[in-house]
């Protein structure tokens, strides 16, 4: 749903910016009034350039290019400077701008002598916006702005493909390259047509490519085997990928951290741990330093293999090395150490984060402070909390952790201090945080304060859920408030209607206490009727 809606506000933005080009170059009011001020008295394309490249806002930069070409004393638009506004727009994914940029300059190739990158840019970011077929279109027509096409564009678009998943338009591409398109491949583009075969699971189709290689002029290198090397893993055949790293060995070449990583993926993905293990040390004793990726895959095994001490250490390793651990690899070993009882080693594993300028998001914050509170600390993770906000906003999850940790130990005010904040923030409470602030109320034996919470969280908007309506009818009967009941679920019924687990669990209950919910029953039952 977001990257739906995220393709909505590109499209929306490509139009608005479509709208800036024709209305700009119709409207008389830019012959006077730059976009910006002051504007330059003299204007070069190079300074151009720099100003379009400065700019911040898009449609901004976009209305500077139009009115320098269109109302600038004797200035004209050169390559670089459309090869400028045209990689801004495209990294934007601003396409249909780049589209209109691009009839334009070819309606002036015969002023303006193009160049290859201006169409790497586009090729490329088509690929990354998930638009393979606009990719394709954009390298077939690049001869018409009278351009040659070369390799490193063809390798561009192969990748675009590879990355979307297009793998028999990688092998068409290839096969037409040298006739169709005038382009020689090189050991690049066939490392590309090996991957895209290993994708779709036929390494023997990838062998066949490594054996014609030789017959081609080309070398194969580390990149090439470790591609097929990856075939195998990928398949479960970690005999094949021995074999493969053992043609690497044989050649004379040092695999790279890249290989290293893949075999131990391999050992990983059948279990055998202690197999990976043994490549890493190889790797390291063979002079090959682990990498960022090398250290994400080892890390992710020990902890789903419960071996909290190793992944720890690994991790402490990486931070000396001045890799950047990913937000969720820290949080699995922080889980895996919570989890064998070592909070204090996670606490201080936090800690070592913030010292070596690696601030924990909110998502590690999170993990702890919901390990702290589990544990009973919930002064501890309210002082982490605090030192956390130092640094950062906490989000309505770091929020509804601790709010749901002080709740559950009965610290209801300084629940309501952390509500209090949370909402001075921005953040809106969602029924989770309804929920436990209610929870807390009937723990601690004040359930009709609960009923305050559900007026305002139906005042809000909020949905409850059977969550919330059994917790503060639990609570009311426990606290001897069962007059209370009917006026629960009366709440509820004037709210709009209540769920279906809602539903039945009100017939279940009020079934059970006629006494209290008799005229609610009856209304509840006509509303679900109608």
């Amino acid at each position: 749903m977001w990257r739906l809606r995220h393709l909505k506000i590109i499209a929306t933005d490509s139009l608005l910016l479509l709208h800036s080009i024709t209305s700009i170059r119709c409207c008389s009011h830019y012959t006077v009034t730059p976009p910006i001020k002051p504007w330059p008295q003299r204007l070069y394309p190079k300074r151009l350039v720099s100003m379009i490249s400065r700019q911040q806002n898009l449609d901004l930069a976009l209305q500077i290019f139009v009115h320098a070409g269109k109302y600038h004393p004797d200035f004209s638009h050169n390559y670089e400077t459309y090869n400028s506004i045209i990689h801004k727009l495209s990294r934007a994914r601003a396409f249909d701008a780049v589209e209109s940029l691009l009839s334009e300059l070819q309606q002036r190739n015969t002023q303006i002598k193009c160049g290859e990158n201006l169409f790497i840019t586009v090729i490329r970011n088509y690929g990354l916006a998930g638009r393979p077929e606009s990719a394709v279109k954009t390298f077939l027509r690049i001869e018409k702005f009278n351009v040659q096409r070369s390799v490193r564009s063809l390798n561009t678009l192969l990748n675009a493909l590879v990355q979307n998943k297009r793998y028999h338009l990688v092998h068409l591409m290839f096969k037409n390259c040298k006739n169709k398109f005038k382009v020689v491949p090189n050991v690049f583009t066939c490392n590309i047509l090996i991957k895209a075969l290993c994708k779709k699971n036929d390494v023997e189709g990838a062998i066949r490519v490594l054996d014609e290689m030789p017959s081609m002029g080309l070398v194969p290198n580390v990149v090439t085997y470790t591609t097929i090397l990856g075939g195998y893993v990928w398949r479960g055949d970690i005999e094949s990928a021995k074999r493969v790293f053992g043609d690497i060995l044989d050649r004379g070449w040092v695999p790279d951290a890249t290989t290293y990583t893949v075999l131990m993926d391999g050992y990983i993905r059948l279990g055998r741990l202690i197999d990976a293990v043994k490549v890493m040390d190889d790797m390291e004793e063979n002079g090959v330093e682990p990498n960022d990726v090398t250290y994400g895959v080892m890390i992710e095994a020990l902890c789903k293999g419960k071996k909290s001490g190793e992944a720890r250490n690994l991790l402490d390793d990486m931070l000396e090395r001045e890799y950047v651990p990913s937000s969720s690899l820290c949080c699995k070993v922080i889980d895996v150490l919570c989890e064998e009882g070592k909070v204090e080693d996670a606490c201080v594993l936090w800690k070592r984060l913030l010292k070596k300028n690696c601030m924990p998001d909110n998502a590690i914050s999170s993990t702890l402070i919901h390990w702290l509170c589990k544990e009973g600390k919930i002064w501890e993770a309210r002082k982490l909390f605090d030192e956390f906000q130092k640094g950062s906003i906490p989000s309505l999850l770091t929020y509804n952790t601790l709010i749901a940790g002080m709740c559950e130990r009965g610290e209801l005010t300084e629940a309501g201090r952390l509500w209090d904040d949370m909402v001075e923030k921005g953040h809106e409470p969602n029924a989770f945080t309804y929920n436990m602030l209610i929870n807390g109320f009937c723990k601690t034996g004040v359930a009709k304060e609960g009923i305050r919470i559900l007026e305002e969280m139906l005042d809000k908007g909020c949905s409850p859920n059977k969550s919330t309506y059994s917790s503060l009818i639990e609570g009311l009967i426990e606290s001897g408030n069962e007059g209370e009941v009917a006026k629960v679920v009366l709440m509820a019924m004037s709210s709009g209607g209540v769920d279906n687990d809602s539903w039945h669990f009100f017939v279940t209950r009020i079934v059970n206490n006629l006494d209290s919910g008799d005229s609610a029953l009856d209304r509840l039952l006509v509303e679900n009727a109608t």
